[in-house]
């Protein structure tokens, strides 16, 4: 079982507030609409219809299992999680900061980085320009946002043993402070696994990529590690096609994640291949490596590897055009 991040069990969230377990469906033949998973704001996209049973439509998503229950999220939500808590992963912040950002981010947008909100607010966490959050086109960078909470969130003194609902309002100074405090549980389970204390709990049921979305393995190569320094700080250790999938069309990026936690380098494997996995559907992911477990796009799971890779080491390979 998958532990927390941070010390103590969820209580049972609200009603709506969590799906109950089913195993992903495989082999899809997808067919892209708009739907919706769960009750706090998980926007899915249904994706067509099983080519093996027959059977009605299912949803493209992501989720974080944990204590038999998934926690969903959009694969458009969890690509922004993916951002959040990985630059709080970045920056040396506890699991706590991510938890907070991840539930204002849900609070305040979503985690949809829009540009409308409340008078001038906009992006993920409805930062105001005339607040002195920055510009417009500043605070629509998800990235300069979110680096912008954290800046707030680290000079709040004892932030890591607030409330999240306490620690979210002194630095968002919201008009409702308590709302923050009903998207806790959904926020603890994504900010531990994608800090890497939850190994083997994220994964993501998505379409194959279609062939004119493919780019050339370079140009793909490159969209994951513009994303690996951007969310996470790293940068690829190589570049080279993968040799086991024998599949030109196909590239691997192998990561060194040992900076992110030098003292525990299986914790910074997990939480980057699980960031991988969240990103996976902007990234075309379709292969993520991690100790002697893999995730497959096809399976929408973890399963195990025929080989193990060191501490710290992590591959994932891309879908690319020929």
């Amino acid at each position: 079982m998958a532990l927390l991040a941070e010390a103590g069990s969820p209580a049972p969230p609200p009603a709506g507030g969590r799906a109950p377990r089913r195993p992903f469906r495989r082999a899809l033949k997808y067919v892209v609409a708009v739907g919706s998973v769960c009750a706090v704001a998980t926007v899915g996209v249904v994706v067509g219809l099983n080519r093996l049973t027959g059977s009605g439509p299912v949803t493209e998503r992501c989720a974080v299992q944990l204590e038999g229950s998934d926690w969903y999220l959009s694969p458009e939500q969890s690509d922004n999680a993916a951002l959040v808590a990985g630059t709080s992963l970045a920056r040396g912040l506890p699991a706590r900061a991510a938890t907070i950002g991840l539930a204002t981010a849900l609070q305040e947008s979503k985690l949809i980085n829009i540009d409308y909100g409340d008078r001038d607010s906009v992006g993920l966490f409805q930062q105001r320009p005339s607040q002195g959050w920055g510009t417009v086109a500043e605070i629509m960078d998800p990235a300069y946002a979110t680096n912008a909470f954290y800046d707030v969130l680290v000079k709040v003194e004892g932030y890591e043993d607030m409330a999240v609902t306490d620690a979210a309002q002194t630095v968002q100074r919201s008009a409702y402070p308590a709302a923050y405090a009903q998207h806790e549980k959904r926020s603890r389970a994504w900010a531990s696994a994608l800090t890497g204390n939850s190994p083997e709990s994220l994964t993501c049921e998505l379409a194959p990529v279609a062939a004119e979305d493919q780019i050339a393995p370079d140009a793909a190569r490159d969209v994951v590690a513009g994303r690996l320094g951007r969310d996470l700080g790293l940068a690829p250790a190589t570049g080279a096609a993968d040799p086991n999938r024998q599949d030109p069309a196909s590239a691997t990026v192998t990561v060194d994640a040992t900076p992110l936690t030098p003292d525990d380098p299986a914790r910074g494997a997990w939480a980057t291949g699980q960031w991988a996995v969240a990103t996976a559907k902007m990234t075309q992911a379709v292969e993520v490596h991690v100790s002697d477990r893999v995730w497959d796009r096809e399976e929408a799971a973890w399963t195990a590897s025929d080989s193990r890779l060191p501490p710290g080491e992590v591959r994932i390979t891309v879908d690319a055009a020929e």
